[in-house]
């Protein structure tokens, strides 16, 4: 592999001026000997040695990125809009930010915490952890870190966050079929922990406004998995009487019930309604097109990597920060207006 000196010593020239021109310092250098310089770089193919230069500067130019998550609810974490979105903004920020990207899935905090331990990474950006998860996490990574939707307790402040008003939205689509007249309403998720919890939150808070009662029973827990087995899905049909209209945590659960119903022959929003959260593909390309919540994911892709870069180059201590992003109500064709 050819090096500056090799090049300096075909040249005649000293192994300073080679670097100086590779490196764009040209002002003391005369322009013959940049074209020189740059048409033997050209013919040579030299690429330079990136590790060596941030070795010099105590700095690998590499961000991490670590995502915890159920590989039973996942087969393929990328499948996913919102997880797939995600990530592809931030290697494209990452990348435009002169930084290169290290991308590690696990399904638990111990498997995250012994790979990202040992990452020879300038800073971190962890998806999907837990109170619990990060405790362990800030306890075995030393490093400049940023999360992404975390919810962690008042009595924590030490830690830096990008989330979203899932609260917010969550009372909007609620209020929003209340408004159109629903008072039987489901709320529907997978888990009710860290996101989803505070999206039950915001919903409890719409129905309380208009007087209504927190039934617990209208608390639908659906086993997590994507897969569109009838003895999961089957559970709204037989509660379809019950309930007027459903709120669903993701586009991807109410875009699934959605072709659920359509092959049960359950006319949507004639016989029940239905609405969803994040407002990704699914929620456009269903039919009818989905009533949901729009979250910019792209924009809080860019602003993690944005953030965790601008902690990395400050030259003094930085106060913590916890950004709830805004959310937006995207009224479609889900939704029936009740006498």
């Amino acid at each position: 592999m050819v090096t500056i000196k090799d090049m300096a010593k075909i040249l005649g020239i000293s192994t300073t001026t080679v670097s100086n021109v590779i490196h764009g310092k040209t002002s003391e250098v005369s322009a013959e000997t940049v074209a020189r310089v740059r048409q033997l770089v050209k013919d040579m193919g030299y690429v330079p040695n990136i590790n060596a230069r941030n070795l010099a500067r105590n700095r690998s130019k590499i961000i991490g990125i670590a995502v915890k998550t159920s590989f039973y609810k996942y087969d393929n974490l990328l499948k996913d809009p919102f997880f797939s979105e995600l990530i592809g903004a931030m290697a494209k920020e990452i990348r435009k930010q002169g930084y290169y990207l290290m991308l590690y899935f696990a399904s638990s905090i111990e498997e995250v915490v012994h790979h990202v331990a040992g990452w020879n990474v300038d800073g971190l950006i962890v998806a999907g952890l837990l109170v619990d998860d990060y405790m362990k996490l800030k306890r075995n990574y030393r490093g400049t870190m940023v999360l992404i939707d975390c919810y962690l307790p008042e009595t924590i402040n030490n830690y830096n966050n990008i989330g979203l008003d899932d609260e917010g939205g969550s009372y909007l689509i609620t209020k929003h079929l209340l408004d159109n007249g629903h008072r039987k309403i489901g709320f529907v998720a997978d888990n009710i922990s860290g996101v989803d919890y505070y999206r039950y939150l915001g919903h409890q808070r719409a129905l309380q406004e208009y007087g209504l009662p927190v039934r617990e029973e209208n608390l639908i827990l659906i086993p997590q998995g994507r897969s569109r087995d009838n003895s999961v899905l089957k559970v709204f049909a037989e509660r379809i009487l019950d309930l007027t209209a459903y709120v669903f945590c993701s586009d991807y659960y109410a875009a699934n019930v959605i072709n659920y119903f359509n092959d049960q022959g359950i006319r949507i929003p004639e016989e029940v309604s239905i609405t969803g959260f994040d407002d990704n593909e699914y929620a456009r390309m269903v039919r009818p097109a989905l009533t949901t919540v729009a979250q910019d994911v792209t924009a809080k892709a860019e602003l993690a990597v944005r953030k965790l870069i601008e902690l990395l180059n400050a030259e003094e201590t930085v106060d913590y920060f916890d950004i709830h992003m805004p959310v937006e109500l995207v009224i479609r064709d889900t939704v029936k207006k009740l006498n």
